[in-house]
């Protein structure tokens, strides 16, 4: 490579690299752990995620939504017969494409979830609030895959989706408040507020019931069978990333610790890992 496209691709990944650190600080401190080319590659991965998301969070009508995700689905189109837009985020991923063996299924999984967000309904059940997490966030694990589980023994896609469910459903319940004040959403699943006797107008009124409290446990249970089922599987990942994967998974699952700690007031307050925190979960992190 000339000595001016290295120079490109250098400041092609800084883009990616700038936007990870500032929208998710903990998954930049997990991986940036791993070797400089699998960390950008991760960094470029986040980027398209981001870049998703600003799809649906950055515009304020249906219709605007709309066409911002439909001219995102039109750039992976070009991107997947190698026909990529001239742009930092683009030349980055296609750089990742180059270096590992990718899928793009699971990139546009990704913007399957943000049409599901764009026509948003309130899921019934525990089960169609994990379809909706797979497509957000699951995704994410298989995209990532072939960086950090490329010398793996046996099929890592379960775990890694595991992992990215979990995650989701950790989100969903630490922006209770937030996911509805902001954006008029319930992810919590109807069912599940039935049974717990609890209506939109408690989240309105910041009103943390006990009947709440049992709900939150048991999709906070489910999320941390999901990090456990990764857990036990940690060690199929590539030596060299399982202490970034590893940190991540530790790091969100604290989110979960960080609520309880709080009374469980997921409503009024924004509940985070401290960077105290997270070096303490990284110092005992052990793979």
């Amino acid at each position: 490579m000339l000595h001016n496209e290295q120079s490109i691709l250098a400041s092609d990944y800084a883009y990616c690299e700038a936007i990870i650190k500032k929208h998710s600080n903990s998954f930049y401190q997990a991986f940036s752990f791993l070797p400089e080319e699998k960390a950008r590659a991760v960094y470029a991965i986040y980027a398209y995620c981001r870049t998703a998301d600003n799809c649906v969070d950055e515009n304020d009508t249906i219709a605007a939504k709309t066409t911002a995700l439909n001219e995102m689905v039109d750039a992976l189109n070009r991107f997947a017969f190698n026909q990529e837009d001239d742009h930092p985020l683009w030349r980055a991923l296609r750089d990742v494409f180059n270096r590992y063996e990718m899928d793009i299924l699971p990139f546009y999984d990704q913007l399957t979830g943000q049409l599901m967000d764009i026509h948003f309904i309130q899921p019934d059940t525990m089960e169609a609030m994990e379809s909706y997490s797979y497509y957000v966030a699951g995704s994410v694990g298989r995209m990532l895959l072939p960086i950090i589980a490329s010398q793996a023994k046996e099929d890592c896609t379960r775990v890694a989706v595991s992992l990215g469910i979990g995650m989701q459903i950790t989100n969903i319940l630490r922006d209770v408040g937030e996911d509805y004040m902001k954006l008029g959403r319930i992810y919590l699943p109807r069912q599940e507020m039935l049974l717990a006797d609890y209506t939109p107008a408690h989240i309105a009124n910041y009103e943390v019931t006990e009947g709440f409290k049992v709900l939150w446990e048991r999709m906070a249970s489910r999320a941390e069978a999901l990090y456990d089922e990764f857990l036990g599987k940690v060690d199929l990942f590539d030596q060299d990333s399982r202490f970034a994967v590893l940190s991540s998974a530790l790091i969100y699952r604290a989110i979960l610790t960080s609520v309880r700690q709080n009374g469980y007031d997921c409503l009024r307050r924004r509940n985070y890992v401290s960077t105290h925190q997270m070096i303490q979960i990284l110092s005992e992190a052990t793979v």
